[in-house]
């Protein structure tokens, strides 16, 4: 069961907390969830005794109050200030879909990061040489091309018509293993400030350069992804210093986060490596 904790941070906002950190020695494993979505950390088994999963709500889902303007970078220090509260000395980032830009933000403002896991991820929108709108489904181009007009043309959109054009292995998915991740995207699309403040925000400076990440990333992505399509991680580990591509050519935006047990595998596997 989900356990959530309200906590207040220094610009006097309540922010949603899932989770525990992890116990002396271990790794916190702080989850950023896709859009929509929430904090709460999947039913996904963590390959090492001593990883302990956590998340918090972006602002403006779950129990976290909503913040506007806010950049990629904003939402990562609510991160920080949990890891502060926490005392911890160190933690982990993994990101699905949305939550991608907002795991590396983490990582590349804070040196605790240990490692980084992402999952379907979008790359900045300056990334340089990157068609950042090449191979995303209409629907997709249709509200981030309006997200880059401002929060107004962003807000007259009709979500009602958004659609994701999952492929048949995401459905298949979401049918069977990923059943969760429907569930709890729907849940959290009951209020569009969330949703449209990640929008604004992905097509905005991250407030935090890919250069800064020190830690160990791996970038799972579907070869079949519409909506943030394979391009964008193969910028991000082409940029970053430390990363590793897991592709799954026939997997799409969804499916692809099946292989999520894997990349934990890889790494605490490295993790023990260096130990």
């Amino acid at each position: 069961m989900d356990f959530m904790q309200t906590m207040r941070v220094d610009d006097g906002r309540n922010i949603g907390v899932h989770g525990s950190p992890a116990p002396a020695g271990g790794v916190t494993v702080f989850w950023h969830h896709g859009t929509p979505g929430t904090g709460a950390p999947p039913p996904v088994a963590l390959p090492r005794e001593d990883w302990t999963w956590a998340g918090v709500d972006r602002p403006g889902y779950g129990g976290s109050e909503r913040l506007e303007g806010r950049s990629v970078a904003d939402s990562a220090a609510d991160v920080r200030a949990v890891a502060d509260h926490w005392g911890l000395d160190r933690f982990a980032v993994v990101g699905y879909s949305g939550g991608g830009p907002h795991a590396l933000a983490c990582a590349g403002a804070d040196a605790r990061v240990q490692w980084a896991v992402t999952v379907a991820s979008l790359a900045p929108r300056d990334a340089a040489e990157l068609d950042w709108f090449g191979g995303m489904i209409a629907s997709g181009v249709q509200a981030l091309g309006a997200a880059e007009e401002g929060e107004l043309a962003r807000r007259r959109l009709d979500d009602d018509l958004y659609d994701p054009e999952f492929t048949l292995t995401d459905q298949i998915a979401l049918e069977g293993e990923l059943a969760w991740l429907g569930e709890a995207s729907s849940a959290a699309a009951q209020d569009m400030d969330g949703p449209i403040d990640d929008d604004l925000a992905y097509v905005r400076p991250w407030g935090v350069d890919i250069d800064a990440v020190q830690c160990p990333v791996i970038a799972v992505h579907g070869g079949a992804d519409g909506i943030a399509p394979v391009w964008h991680s193969r910028w991000l580990i082409k940029n970053l210093r430390r990363g590793y591509l897991v592709e799954r050519p026939d997997a799409g935006h969804v499916s692809a986060l099946t292989r999520l047990p894997y990349a934990l595998e890889l790494m605490a596997e490295r993790s023990a490596a260096q130990a």
